[in-house]
């Protein structure tokens, strides 16, 4: 039982790093990397429980990418978390999230949500990583929209009245980055960023060239069909595979249960196959 992709609230995710691992052992399962996005300051703390545990965690992160006009997100794993590299792009990338933050909560308030700002901020257990998804939470919580998903359609995704465009770290810094802390770059849930055949073949071709090694072949609730075509995929083009919830709170639409990805198909070379000889 395997999971190399999911969060704690370090990052957007709704438990402690603790609580990660321990709901991902009474699961079953046995090998987890806790991804949180552009932070590894949960790594420690999830490390300590699982030893208790006799869970093996490797360390893990997502990180934040800009890629031909795209946000895209990278997973890091079995990486040395102390690299001084890594951790400088990841204060950056978390620095960029801060002020784009600020500006949308701007925005929103100059649309009459008074108090947009310091509420959503209120709202957010790590204050490095408010985001927006921390004003749709606000949003919600204040009554203007119904739901996460209504929050971004009417005011917070691309295009809309409170989007503000950003650029992220770029996928050659990311992934110079993660191996140069000696981890392995992992394209993540690529089923969801809605990318044309060709679109999907060039970013798998540069990140192949720039050094990246594997892409989520399972993510969250991907269905046996997608688990094969991306299976195909990362053949096709010589990387690993990796599997992961994207767990980041119970009942969440779209994350599946942490610490239980279904197998890979036997097609597959498994990323953690490189870190559990």
């Amino acid at each position: 039982m395997i999971d190399l992709h999911c969060h704690s609230n370090i990052s957007d995710g709704a438990l402690p790093p603790r609580e990660v691992v321990r709901l991902a052992h009474a699961n079953g399962c046995t090998l987890l990397a806790l991804t949180d996005h552009d932070h590894t300051g949960g790594l420690a703390e999830a490390r300590q429980e699982a030893e208790a545990l006799g869970l093996r965690l490797v360390s893990g992160v997502e990180i934040s990418v800009s890629w031909r006009k795209r946000t895209i997100h990278m997973v890091g794993l079995n990486f040395d978390e102390q690299n001084s590299r890594l951790q400088t792009l990841l204060a950056q990338v978390r620095q960029g999230r801060l002020e784009r933050f600020a500006r949308m909560a701007e925005k929103l308030e100059r649309r009459g949500f008074a108090g947009a700002y310091e509420g959503a901020l209120a709202l957010v257990p790590n204050r490095e990583m408010a985001s927006r998804t921390h004003l749709a939470q606000w949003l919600i919580e204040q009554g203007h929209v119904r739901n996460k998903q209504q929050a971004f359609k009417k005011y917070l995704g691309d295009g809309k009245p409170a989007w503000v465009k950003h650029e992220w770290a770029s996928l050659e810094q990311a992934v110079a980055a993660v191996l140069g802390a000696g981890g392995i770059a992992v394209i993540a849930h690529p089923i969801r960023y809605g990318l044309s055949a060709t679109a999907q073949r060039n970013l798998f071709t540069e990140f192949k060239a720039l050094g990246g090694q594997a892409i989520e072949v399972h993510s969250a609730t991907t269905n046996l069909n997608d688990r094969l075509n991306y299976a195909r995929l990362a053949e096709q083009h010589g990387f690993l595979a990796s599997a992961g919830s994207d767990f980041h709170r119970a009942g969440d639409f779209g994350s599946g249960k942490l610490g239980a990805c279904p197998p890979l198909p036997e097609r597959c070379r498994p990323v953690w196959q490189e870190f559990c000889l």
